[in-house]
């Protein structure tokens, strides 16, 4: 291969977040106990927990919107193998677009496409069916950020960026919804995530280590790590709330 895979393309993950197979497969549950007819996911990447929902609910119908066209065609491909293509449309737009009710409603890590993460909570709870669920990823502090923390994270980074686990709870009840479950990835799933990313690409540099991309790609990947270890990891968590609409 003397082209280098696409950075950041996740092709050796199964999902777009720092999340295990065991953890999604009890999202996939909670969310499918509810007998849900219809499915929206808000910054789907490529549907993999989407269409698991919807493999566990084959009456249901579902909808993932992602704004990244190359994810959006994965996740084409993967409904067309697991036949799933009838019962699900993937739509390459914006989230804030998409209003329709639906009874399970699915954001992992998009919720910018409606502001801050308050704002992103009301949005979809006007799109979430009374008694219906939502399953609600967004970054949080695990520990309040250091001064020298925050200087490795990305440009500009403050402390004002994200808040607690409780405040994003509190937030998500203001918002009109019941706790049902409340949790964070583990550091594992985060490395597993962030190397993840990169594995590929990093085993391309060492078979091409002059290649006219690698000094590009070598300076990238450097950043990206650097800005992990130094930075966010065991800092920046990433919190995940299943979360009940009142009826």
């Amino acid at each position: 291969m003397t082209e280098p895979p696409a950075l950041g393309a996740g092709d050796r993950l199964d999902f777009a977040n720092p999340l295990s197979a065991d953890r999604a497969d009890r999202m996939v549950a909670r969310l499918a106990a509810a007998r849900p007819s219809t499915v929206v996911d808000y910054g789907c990447g490529w549907g993999e927990l989407l269409l698991r929902v919807l493999d566990r609910c084959p009456r249901a119908r579902g909808t993932g919107l992602d704004v990244h066209g190359p994810d959006i065609e994965r996740a084409r491909r993967a409904a067309r193998d697991r036949g799933l293509d009838g019962r699900v449309e993937f739509v390459e737009g914006s989230a804030a677009d998409h209003r329709t009710p639906a009874d399970a409603v699915i954001s992992l890590g998009a919720y910018q496409a409606f502001g801050t993460t308050v704002e992103a909570l009301e949005a979809l709870a006007g799109r979430v069916k009374p008694g219906g669920r939502l399953l609600f990823g967004a970054e949080v502090w695990t520990v309040p950020p250091s001064p020298e923390r925050l200087a490795h994270m990305w440009a500009g980074a403050s402390t004002d960026d994200c808040v607690d686990l409780a405040t994003l709870a509190d937030q998500a009840v203001a918002a009109g919804f019941r706790l049902l479950r409340v949790e964070t990835a583990t550091l594992d799933e985060w490395d597993a995530f962030e190397f993840g990313l990169t594995e590929d690409v990093e085993e391309w540099l060492l078979a091409n280590p002059t290649g006219p991309h690698a000094a590009g790609l070598r300076s990238e990947l450097d950043g990206m790590h650097h800005r992990y270890l130094h930075g966010t990891r065991g800092v920046l968590g990433l919190a995940y709330l299943t979360l009940g609409r009142r009826g």
